[in-house]
């Protein structure tokens, strides 16, 4: 027989860590909730591997409550009322209620503890995480702002008045994106006017935190959606100007495509090849693959449009943007790297391609080749089926000419025949500059012949000498 469900708070499992907090704090006279992301998750059905607390116990309090039942503890937060602990599994974050005010210059608070769980829940993003359940003695479900209808409509509305929400911390418009790309809500169109008339005041925000959210929402189960609300709210003119860029008019003969459009396209293609866990830096490259194209756009004879080198620009572009941004130096170099090579199949397909044009394509992916390979073949958005196919078929030709040669010659390790040490003994010279040329011009000779085999390896390290000293 089904146990029948008396309250909301019955649908929200509590852990073992829970528990025990519960039954600490109430020995010790306080209240603690569950509050925020893990209850509007476990209402949804998605799990949690982090628990968010609230009390009215003072920050000295929670760290005297907590440090019996922690593995560990840290209090890097402690001055805005935030204790860390880690129990069994679980990282838990409790957190004094908060009256804060904000100064409306940055998103810094003054740090104002409260006494009220209502008004703490009052002063948090959204209402679908501003619902508590109480840990300690019953399993109390608070919900004073509708989070639980919201959540169940699939709506993103402010507890309070959406301007004073996103007028005290404007990351919240663009947590409100990432929202709508991982949890696929829509957003009120009282809170979507709010978005559009503050955006601007997002540039109040560091970079760090600005790449944090975007990668959340690019990780999320719809980007594509979270992407169009930034765009059509002005978010992404502060913070991705490159993307509404990309929408550009037609020509005057109507031939040009959106660009816009056809990089949402891209990247929803991209997703769809993904081996398992979202793949944010191949997510990066399909987003930022064109943005060259506005500043390189040209209108040729008959009403074509061109964009020659755009792969070039957009290069220099998204490392740029990604800099600014304070991304980590291997996505900048990676997404740098995807969008310089993108373009670089169709001269296989148009011209085919010598081994060494491949090995040589093989050489500059390096470890990207798998993600290259997801790319170029997201890219292709034409409606033209017979079009389609034939970029599929050259593509498959060329991946099939990379696992034969790779097979044949370990492609992913391409070294020249002799290494530096081998190359010192036959010339008989000691470590310097012309070492490394001689490696080089193996190198060269390696990605053009193949593997050459150690004696015309020798033979041609020697030549090579001869006419240089001759020369």
């Amino acid at each position: 027989m089904t146990a029948q469900v008396t309250s909301p708070g019955d649908l929200v499992p509590l852990p073992d860590a829970a528990v025990a907090l519960g039954a600490a704090f109430a020995r010790a006279g306080h209240e603690l909730h569950l509050v925020g992301g893990p209850v509007r998750d476990a209402l949804m059905g998605r799990p949690c591997d982090d628990l968010d607390f609230t009390t009215d116990a003072r920050p000295e309090a929670i760290l005297a409550i907590v440090e019996p039942l922690a593995a560990a503890t840290w209090t890097t937060g402690i001055r805005f009322g935030t204790v860390g602990a880690r129990i069994g599994p679980l990282l838990c974050e409790i957190t004094t209620f908060r009256a804060d005010a904000y100064d409306g210059v940055s998103r810094n608070p003054e740090v104002r503890f409260g006494d009220s769980l209502v008004a703490d829940l009052r002063r948090r993003d959204f209402t679908m995480n501003a619902m508590a359940v109480s840990v300690t003695g019953e399993r109390t479900f608070t919900d004073p702002y509708q989070g639980l209808a919201d959540l169940a409509r699939g709506v993103l509305r402010t507890p309070g008045a959406p301007a004073e929400s996103f007028g005290d911390d404007p990351l919240r418009m663009l947590r409100a994106a990432r929202f709508v790309s991982a949890l696929g809500v829509a957003i009120d169109p009282t809170v979507a006017a709010a978005m559009q008339a503050l955006a601007g005041e997002l540039a109040r925000i560091t970079p760090e935190r600005v790449l944090a959210e975007l990668t959340k929402l690019l990780a999320g189960r719809t980007p594509r959606a979270g992407l169009e609300v930034m765009v059509d709210t002005g978010l992404a003119e502060v913070v991705l100007p490159e993307l509404p860029a990309l929408r550009m008019a037609a020509d005057e003969h109507g031939q040009h495509k959106d660009v816009y459009a056809h990089t949402l396209q891209v990247l929803d293609q991209a997703i769809d090849l993904e081996d398992g866990e979202p793949d944010v830096t191949l997510r990066w490259a399909a987003l930022l693959h064109d943005i060259g194209k506005p500043a390189t756009r040209e209108f040729a004879s008959g009403g074509r449009v061109t964009f020659h080198h755009h792969e070039v620009v957009g290069a220099r572009m998204a490392r740029k943007r990604l800099k600014t941004l304070r991304a980590p130096n291997q996505l900048i170099q990676d997404v740098g790297q995807l969008v310089y090579l993108h373009l670089r199949f169709y001269g296989y397909r148009t011209s085919g391609w010598t081994d060494s044009a491949v090995r040589r394509y093989v050489q500059d992916a390096g470890p990207l080749l798998p993600r290259l390979h997801k790319l170029v073949r997201s890219d292709c958005t034409t409606r033209n089926k017979r079009k389609a196919a034939a970029l599929s078929h050259a593509y498959d030709t060329l991946e099939e000419r990379i696992a034969a040669l790779q097979a044949q010659e370990e492609l992913d390790a391409i070294r020249p025949d002799l290494d530096g040490n081998e190359i010192m003994a036959i010339l008989g010279i000691a470590p310097g500059r012309e070492v490394g040329q001689a490696y080089q011009h193996l190198l060269a000779l390696r990605m053009e012949h193949g593997p050459l085999g150690h004696d015309r390896a020798v033979a041609e390290l020697r030549t090579w000498w001869a006419d240089r000293v001759d020369g």
